[in-house]
């Protein structure tokens, strides 16, 4: 598997660590359990996993991004959204995921790429703080460009419940957390429409963008 990190990564550590994990992932990732009850299509016109039936995407409740603004699914009517589960300390997936959303963007370019917004949510209520994600966004570049929502336990777990996300110590590595490591792509009218594994190709996303817009 070839992965292109153009940001000042460790990328060889990076790939190293991942390894089998992401290959399981990308595999398997179709089988995870997935918001309301909709499931993946093996024929279709995306270069994602094309989700059906379609159906409103969960709301993120009262989260707030780390510099504490509100942030709605609502407001973003008229752009795709991408949505992901990530967290600042994790060695792993989380910043292949966000490096190669950064290398989607690039390849956009700045016109086309404010027709999308990004979205993560944190996985780890006790880590993942205001200077945290600060720290993380920057060194990935991504800073004013993803939207990283934070809150407590008590805040984040109706989110995870409603997008059927997993968030738990990992069984072997206790600081680390297992959940899922998927990106979802909700379409201009606020569907949720495809699904993409941790080790997606940019590529894929810059196909489907004009359909999310116009779909």
């Amino acid at each position: 598997m070839r992965v292109r990190l153009s940001l000042p990564l460790a990328a060889i550590a990076i790939v190293a660590v991942v390894g089998v994990a992401t290959v399981l992932i990308a595999t398997h990732h179709s089988a995870e359990a997935l918001p309301g009850n909709v499931h993946s299509r093996s024929v279709s016109n995306f270069a994602g996993q094309e989700l059906s039936p379609r159906k409103p995407a969960p709301s993120f409740g009262a989260l707030r991004n780390y510099l504490g603004e509100k942030v709605s699914l609502a407001a973003y009517r008229g752009k795709a959204v991408f949505v992901t589960f990530l967290y600042t300390h994790c060695p792993d997936v989380c910043p292949l995921i966000t490096a190669e959303l950064h290398n989607t963007l690039a390849r956009l370019g700045p016109r086309r790429s404010r027709q999308l917004r990004i979205v993560a949510v944190s996985v780890d209520p006790h880590r993942d703080t205001r200077q945290a994600v600060s720290e993380f966004l920057q060194a990935h570049g991504m800073t004013g460009r993803m939207k990283y929502l934070i809150g407590g336990a008590h805040e984040l777990a109706p989110v995870w419940e409603a997008w059927n996300v997993g968030s738990e110590p990992d069984s072997v590595n206790p600081e680390f957390v297992a959940h899922s490591a998927l990106i979802y792509g909700i379409s201009a009218k606020g569907l949720l429409t495809t699904i993409y594994p941790s080790n997606f190709n940019p590529s894929q996303i810059v196909h489907d963008l004009p359909k999310l817009l116009n779909d």
